[in-house]
């Protein structure tokens, strides 16, 4: 089949199954007057070695905060924490905690301002760098957002921390599919390749 995108035949946009699955940027980000935002970005990635970017259909609170108070944390997502993560993708007023309406903890952050999720296994503290808007072909007012940060702390709960090695698949990170699907990374989907060395 052939999916048009200006009259969709199919009831979710198949992009989003294809590609998939997504790491899931678990946004908190604070105003600079304190207001404090936790939502989750299926369009996360890191895209540098010191980098992470996460894209907002539209201007929302965390982006806006993030902008505003020049930081914000990308928190892991993981199995455990699967039922608060969704949670806290409730739209909500202004004003009104994800962290409380999800049943989740605050830990302060090391070096910026926005709160760490206490019960995640990573953190990533960013300082905001610039939000690019999308410009959508055939020019109008751009509804998507590339927000990007400069990691500059990062922290790993001990338990997942061995010989020296973050152990990803003992974190267990979901990530988003299409539709409603997501994915759990474990330790026996997991499997190792070193890059060969060059050609004399």
């Amino acid at each position: 089949m052939h999916y048009d995108l200006a009259a969709p035949s199919l009831p979710h946009n198949p992009l989003k199954a294809i590609v998939a699955p997504r790491p899931i940027g678990w946004i908190s980000a604070m105003s600079r007057e304190g207001a404090l935002n936790l939502a989750p970005y299926s369009f996360f990635n890191a895209v540098a070695d010191d980098m992470v970017a996460f894209s907002s259909s539209g201007r929302k609170d965390a982006m806006t905060f993030a902008e505003d108070g020049g930081e914000f944390v990308c928190n892991l997502a993981s199995y455990d924490l699967r039922e608060g993560m969704n949670a806290s993708s409730a739209p909500l007023a202004r004003g009104h905690s994800e962290f409380e309406h999800a049943g989740l903890r605050t830990a302060p952050s090391r070096l910026v301002r926005p709160p760490r999720v206490a019960e995640a296994p990573a953190a990533l503290e960013c300082k905001w760098l610039q939000t690019v808007p999308l410009k959508p072909l055939g020019g109008g007012e751009p509804t998507n957002f590339l927000v990007i940060g400069q990691v500059v702390s990062i922290y790993v709960d001990d338990r997942f921390v061995a010989d020296g090695l973050v152990d990803t698949a003992a974190m267990r990170p979901i990530m988003r599919g299409g539709a409603f699907d997501y994915f759990s990374v474990t330790p026996e989907n997991r499997f190792e390749m070193r890059r060969p060395k060059g050609g004399g």
